[in-house]
Formats: structure tokens, C-alpha cells, sequence
């Protein structure tokens, strides 16, 4: 089956009660058990519900994996991930992450025992070095978030085996329809639905992919013990975007090319950001494991002042100033003070990220439209 005909059909089956054609958003909190113990198969809304199991179902089946698990936040699926782990155990991850993510390994879990390195991981020697007998977990991000480095998936796989780890990919960026990590070798494939399988910036959610027996039972007992379910009325949302994720990515990469071309070629413009490039570091990995390169796109000034940054993105009208990403409006963004913003300045600016850096999420919206706006608010 095709991708996009598997976004539209894939682990959706019509109401058995009544025939619909979209899945019921089935708002209850209990079900009825003929005697104690005997039920339909569901008993009680946060371990099972009808809606959700439908929704894992899909995001399970564009994956390519077997069992998904949906959460009510990205952070949620963080949060059960690392509850995996024991005090004493150690979890490699990228010095270009996610500020969400970098604040709960550091804050969170960090305090509880667990041990985090943070190494360029665009190169698998930094994360050699960084293996030892305690290393549980090696997570990555690809493309990263703000920089759009690329990690070789298959290389940290591999990195992951020899230590007897287990390799967590947040796809995110890519969705499964430009990458699918665990045919790549990663145990788990993790996501927030909020942003491109959503698209449509109306839900907060999350969700996990795998293909083991063994370790989904580890997770869903994690999911339902710790309680970070989403309600039904969010997964019918998740469930509805799905059905036009290729679609939407489509264009998304299509605008986002567009837009990286423009920028790259405009003289106020120092440095672009954005995996298509031949000229990107890590171009040959992602031209290998993704289909197409995205709409996610950074890029800074020349000069280097936050000032300047902060003004383009005051000026900017399409590309609307605000948190997340991934929605069919195109939004804009000022990492150091919005989404890494939790991250030592030192830290990000070690990593590369600086304060002057704009992150973009190209939209759907007409290209010509989009060029007018960074040509109108960059000057």
C-alpha cells in the first residue's frame, strides 16, 4: 500500500455500531462489563479507549511499525521513555536538542540518577567515545532542532547494538512520510502529533512507535500507570490531520526549497540552514535515509545581532511569530528566547545555536506570498 493511500486507510476501519466512516470520538470514561472482569476489550479510558486505539493504529502503520502508543504531549512520551531507564544509567543524546527535551533529561531525570551526554552526534565518533557499560539509551533527533544537523540513523543504530542500547528517534521534523527510523534500525520512533502528523495547530499529543512485543509491554504499562493519555476528542483531530499528511508535506517541501533558495541567495542573509543543500554538512546521509528534505529551515543574518533578528521577525506578517511548528501556517521563531530557551546560553552557543538565529516553519500557503513577507520584513 502506498503512503498516501495508507494515511487515509491505514488502521482507520469504519464504526462497527453504526457504520461511520470516521471514527467515533467515543467520550466516556468507563465501559459496561457483562460479569466482573468480562468486557468488550476496554474497561476504563486512560488504559484503552476506542478513538485512541485507532489513532495508535495509524501512527503504528505509517511508521511501518507494529504497536503505537498516543500520549497527550510530546513531553509525555519523554517522560515514559526515560522512566525505561534506572539511577546509575547513562543516555547519549545531541548537543543540538530540542530545549523541551534537554530541560527534562537535565532537570527532570538528571537529579533522579540518570546520567546525560550531549555530543555532536552528526558524527558517530563523538558518540563512541561517550559509550561505556552504563549506556542504556542513545537518542536522537534528525534533523535537528533548530539547526537541521543530520544523525545517520543506521550508524547510531549500529553504535546502539554494540552497547546493548536502545536507539530512540524523534521524528518529528520528518514524519514518516521523508523518513521511517525503524526500518533504519531504531527500536523506538517517537513524535509530537502537535506538529506535522496534526497540522493543523489545534491539538497538543504525542506518540510512540515499535516493533517489540517485549518493550511495548514496558510502555504501555508505563503509559497507563503514569496517566499521559490523551482524551478522544484530540486523537479524532490527530486522525482527521493524518488522512492529508502527504498532502501536506508535499507542499511543505516544496515551499521549504523554495524558501532556502531565496534566503540563501539574498545579500542580507549570512548562513542557511537546511539539509538540501549539497553544501550541508551531513547532505549525502540525508539525501540517503529521507525522502525530501522538509520545511523546516534556520538561517542568520549577517552581522550576527540579536537586534536585527528580533526586528525581521517583528516585521514578518505570514510567517506568524509564535511557538511550535508543523501547522499549514507558516510561523516563525527566535529559538534562544522562545524554544531553547531552557538551555544555558553557553550551552547553545557551544552547539552552535546563536542568538541571532530565526527558525522557520514553512507553510502550505501560496510560495509567492511567502518570498513577499521575508523580502518585506528582512528589507
Amino acid at each position: 500500500m502506498k503512503f498516501g493511500t495508507k494515511a487515509i486507510h491505514a488502521g482507520v476501519h469504519p464504526d462497527p455500531a453504526t457504520g461511520a466512516i470516521m471514527t467515533p470520538i467515543y467520550q466516556t470514561s468507563t465501559y459496561v462489563q457483562t460479569s466482573p472482569g468480562q468486557n468488550q476489550g476496554y474497561e476504563y479510558s486512560r488504559t484503552h479507549n476506542p478513538t485512541r486505539s485507532q489513532l495508535q493504529d495509524a501512527v503504528a502503520a505509517l511508521e511501518g511499525g507494529k504497536h503505537g502508543l498516543a500520549f497527550a504531549s510530546g513531553m509525555a512520551v519523554v517522560d515514559c521513555i526515560i522512566k525505561l531507564l534506572q539511577p546509575g544509567d547513562e543516555v547519549i543524546s545531541t548537543n543540538d536538542l530540542y530545549g523541551g527535551s534537554y530541560r527534562i533529561f537535565t532537570k527532570v531525570f538528571a537529579p533522579l540518577g540518570i546520567k546525560f551526554h550531549f555530543v555532536p552526534m552528526h558524527d558517530m565518533t563523538a558518540v563512541r567515545e561517550k559509550v561505556t557499560d552504563k549506556t542504556k539509551l542513545i537518542w536522537v533527533e534528525t534533523p535537528t532542532n533548530p539547526l537541521l544537523n543530520i544523525i545517520d540513523i543506521e550508524a547510531a543504530a549500529e553504535v546502539a547494538r554494540e552497547a546493548g542500547a536502545l536507539l530512540v528517534v524523534d521524528n518529528t521534523f520528518s514524519t514518516p512520510y521523508l523518513q521511517t527510523p525503524l526500518a533504519l534500525g531504531a527500536d523506538i520512533v517517537m513524535h509530537s502529533l502537535t506538529k506535522y502528523m496534526g497540522g493543523h495547530s489545534d491539538v497538543v499529543m504525542g506518540a510512540l512507535v515499535v516493533n517489540d512485543d517485549a518493550l511495548l509491554q514496558r510502555l504501555a504499562f508505563l503509559q497507563n500507570s503514569c496517566g499521559g493519555t490523551p482524551g478522544p476528542q484530540d486523537c479524532f483531530l490527530v486522525l482527521r490531520g493524518l488522512k492529508t499528511l502527504h498532502l501536506r508535506m508535499q507542499r511543505h517541501c516544496e515551499n521549504g526549497r523554495a524558501v532556502a533558495e531565496y534566503l540563501q541567495a539574498h545579500p542580507k542573509v549570512e548562513k542557511v540552514f537546511w539539509p538540501g543543500f549539497p553544501e550541508h554538512p551531513n547532505h549525502a546521509v540525508a539525501a540517503k535515509q529521507m525522502r525530501d528534505f522538509g520545511g523546516m529551515i534556520s538561517f542568520v543574518l549577517k552581522g550576527d545581532k540579536q537586534e536585527d533578528a528580533i526586528a525581521v521577525l517583528e516585521k514578518l506578517k505570514l510567517f506568524t511569530l509564535a511557538e511550535s511548528l508543523g501547522g499549514v501556517e507558516s510561523l516563525s521563531g527566535h529559538p534562544a528566547t522562545m524554544t531553547h530557551a531552557s538551555i544555558p546560553a553557553e550551552e547553545r552557543r557551544k552547539a552552535g545555536l546563536s542568538d541571532s538565529l530565526i527558525r522557520l516553519s514553512v507553510g502550505v500557503e501560496d510560495i509567492e506570498d511567502l518570498l513577499e513577507d521575508l523580502g518585506q520584513a528582512i528589507g
